[in-house]
């Protein structure tokens, strides 16, 4: 390895020494967790980090942790200095993956490799460096060559480390550490966005076919009606397309899969799309959306609503995404939230016979039911106060987007 690998592309000022490198075997000391799985979580007791924590939330600093066991014999506790990696994982990037522990007291898990660095390695750094850097790929290697995806202390002793001076090592630390704590902040504002909407709904629509919601705006007491929504509007699909009519430009053309990841504010992986010319012959003999109609998934995961709310032209899958055109007969907001509260969903769980695998129909769709404040007053007043909370809801998730996406970017200019 040449002394111009061992430079990073980006470094703070006044550093300019070469990284060293030695293995990580002569910079740490190894251990491992105890004990503990997932059926041992209590809603109290001590906290605990159990291995799939780090590939799922890909903290680099752990400092607070909100899972709990009652303490078994033989347990394993941090001390403030651990740099953890998970033993095991779905894949080898999964578990190429390391958290610095940075608190006392806390319980890890028996699937645990656990790693103390010398004096002279700084904990952040380490974990950042085994999660991102030349390292985290060497790992994956190992963890690919093997029949069942696991990463031993074995391995991580055989780890090639590069760092700098333990001065700079902080700064890196401390720099991202910071980018960690915003996408946290943004993740949890999110998230308890994302609790707060589920409480509301349960609370402004009624449950269990009750006449009237817990929790109503000020000046509406009238009762609610229910409705079966093929008494309100034509609930139908659309005539059938060819997949050879699919175009990488043009009409934009929807799939259930694509309603299910707008849902969840994730991007649509291989848009699709057909010509202008295909979208002006087939809609004039099945209609065009408007807005204010609600597309509804048929298959795959079922039920989930995606409100047409622009005059954009599109298209989609018949029988996978089932049509109701709603005319207005309901407040579209309105419409959309209510078909992701209990009261539709169980309905269509309870219609597709086998939870949410299954089928949700045109026939379904006209025998779904509906509870309706009688004025069109409260309607729109609900659909906006949810409305409201989604777009906050996506602008924290987009702000936590990025920075993880700035973060990803910086990591590989700030490790050789």
């Amino acid at each position: 390895m040449t002394k111009k690998s061992n430079v990073p592309a980006i470094r703070f000022k006044d550093f300019t020494d070469t990284w060293e490198q030695r293995e990580l075997r002569t910079a740490a000391t190894f251990s491992k967790g105890s004990g503990y799985s997932k059926n041992d979580l209590k809603e109290n007791g001590t906290p605990i980090i159990l291995y799939g924590r780090l590939y799922t939330k890909y903290e680099t600093v752990i400092s607070e942790v909100d899972t709990f066991v009652d303490v078994q014999p033989n347990s394993v506790y941090s001390t403030g200095h651990e740099v953890i990696v998970p033993a095991s994982g779905e894949t080898a990037e999964d578990i190429s993956r390391a958290s610095f522990v940075a608190k006392s007291g806390i319980l890890l898990g028996g699937d645990l490799n656990i790693i103390v660095p010398d004096d002279y390695i700084n904990p952040v750094f380490l974990a950042l460096t085994i999660s991102n850097g030349n390292q985290q790929k060497e790992l994956s290697k190992r963890a690919q060559g093997k029949s069942v995806v696991h990463i031993h202390n074995s391995d991580l002793e055989n780890v090639v480390l590069l760092y700098p001076k333990y001065e700079e090592q902080e700064k890196i630390g401390e720099y991202f550490s910071k980018l960690d704590t915003l996408i946290t902040l943004h993740q949890r504002k999110c998230d308890k966005l994302i609790q707060f909407k589920a409480a509301m709904l349960k609370k402004m629509f009624p449950q269990n076919g009750a006449d009237k919601p817990e929790l109503r705006f000020k000046g509406f007491t009238d009762a609610w009606e229910q409705r079966k929504l093929g008494e309100l509007m034509e609930i139908t699909s659309v005539k059938r397309i060819h997949q050879s009519d699919w175009t990488d430009s043009g009409v934009r053309f929807l799939r259930a899969r694509d309603i299910v990841a707008v849902s969840k504010n994730e991007e649509v992986s291989e848009p699709l799309f057909i010509s202008q010319e295909k979208y002006d012959e087939y809609s004039a003999l099945s209609g065009k959306v408007k807005i204010g109609d609600l597309l509804v998934t048929g298959v795959g995961t079922i039920g989930v609503p995606m409100l047409i709310n622009n005059e954009e032209p599109l298209y989609f899958k018949d029988g996978n995404i089932i049509w109701f055109k709603n005319e207005d007969r309901i407040d579209g907001e309105f419409f959309y939230h209510s078909f992701n509260g209990s009261f539709i969903q169980n309905f269509i769980k309870e219609s597709a016979g086998i939870g949410t695998v299954g089928t949700y129909t045109i026939e379904s769709g006209k025998k779904t039911p509906i509870l309706l404040p009688t004025q069109k007053d409260e309607q729109q007043k609900i659909g906006t106060f949810f409305s409201q909370l989604d777009t906050l809801i996506t602008l924290h998730q987009r702000k936590c987007d990025k920075y993880k996406s700035i973060k990803a970017g910086l990591i590989r200019k700030f490790f050789p």
